[in-house]
């Protein structure tokens, strides 16, 4: 029997699906494959990495606000102002994006870019962009075994684009900004994406404030606002890189809730209530990681809304089957099907995942 509403625990969350699509083989596209996509058929989410917390009054008010003034072209003045103020830039050194999706975009096309490197396991976004743009990409591969540390030494000597996340997705490794400053060097530009930054609390490896040439930071706002269908992210950074973002940028990318939402989210109002999601982020990521290694699973250290944990080959088509959607990790370099990314939800979806984990245990 394959109802998971007949495996949750008590006080559980309740889906009503008899069976789970069937799990496909490895996506034609493996670098455009999303957590989003897996989620189908009633499916309890664990897949998506946003935040499923409500959003504050103040922000529904931005959005709606956006939203009637979306009579006329949008303006983004009020957005760079707002994204200066708050990491202490000068407006030139920022760049609003459609998420940090277009962010990559604009980059791939931003330069006649050499010997590009992409630091993995990461999100796959700036691979697919570079590609797109006709570059070949070089992987740089942090370890299994290292607990996915990045060493800038392997980074080769003439990579003239590096792109790290921090924390990288999937893994939630946080990298030392220090560590990161060391990847900087004359004729090299440097991106790191921040799209998870903000669910760290008090960030204290951000290099949003840090001037360096060639130094860039995407940040996205979808995640932790819980706002994946308005496209709001920024990039902060080295005024030249920026400039020539700005250049490769359509006309009126960003709409006009999104910039709404920018400045509402990166406000003085804004503040109290990200550190209050931070901080209930770490406290739910501590039950699912106890939880996990309870029950004898390999977990790697995340600072992200999500773990990414070693439940074993066949584990995510059980869980699917069970109505349980986690993120494949086939499709990240340097990672296999063995693992999975699992999104930190409420401890009553914990739960439901930690009694069924422990069911497909002895379905296998």
């Amino acid at each position: 029997m394959h109802r998971a509403d007949a495996i949750a625990a008590p006080g559980a969350p309740r889906t009503h699906v008899v069976a789970a699509p069937p799990v496909p083989g490895p996506p034609a596209a493996p670098l455009r494959h999303h957590g989003d996509v897996e989620l189908s058929g009633g499916l309890l989410d664990l897949a998506a990495d946003v935040s499923r917390l409500p959003r504050p009054e103040w922000l529904e008010r931005a959005l709606h606000d956006g939203i009637a003034a979306s009579d006329t072209y949008p303006e983004a003045a009020a957005a760079h102002v707002a994204v200066a103020r708050r990491h202490g830039r000068d407006e030139p050194e920022v760049l609003v994006t459609a998420g940090a999706a277009e962010a990559f975009f604009l980059l791939a096309r931003a330069r006649p870019w050499r010997r590009p490197v992409v630091v993995h396991p990461q999100s796959t976004e700036p691979d697919v962009a570079l590609r797109a743009a006709g570059h070949t990409v070089t992987h740089v591969l942090c370890r299994t075994e290292d607990g996915f540390a990045l060493d800038p030494g392997a980074v080769p000597d003439d990579a003239d684009l590096v792109v790290v996340g921090n924390p990288a997705d999937p893994t939630g490794r946080l990298h030392a900004a220090a560590t990161l400053r060391t990847l900087c060097r004359p004729g090299r530009v440097v991106v790191v994406d921040e799209t998870f930054m903000d669910f760290v609390p008090g960030e204290p490896q951000t290099l949003t404030s840090h001037r360096l040439p060639g130094l860039v930071v995407v940040r996205s706002l979808t995640e932790l606002w819980s706002i994946p269908g308005i496209r709001a992210g920024y990039v902060v950074g080295d005024a030249a890189v920026v400039a020539d973002l700005r250049t490769q940028q359509p006309p009126w990318s960003v709409g006009t809730p999104a910039l709404h939402a920018v400045v509402a989210t990166t406000g003085p109002q804004a503040e109290a209530e990200a550190g209050r999601r931070a901080a209930l982020c770490v406290q739910q990521r501590r039950t699912l990681v106890d939880g996990l290694s309870e029950l004898g699973l390999t977990v790697a250290e995340s600072n992200a809304p999500f773990v990414l944990a070693r439940l074993g080959s066949g584990a995510h088509a059980r869980l699917r089957d069970a109505g349980v959607a986690v993120r494949r990790t086939d499709t990240f370099p340097g990672l296999d099907g063995s693992w999975a990314r699992i999104a930190v939800r409420e401890p009553a979806a914990t739960r439901h995942l930690l009694t069924t984990l422990g069911l497909t245990v002895a379905w296998s």
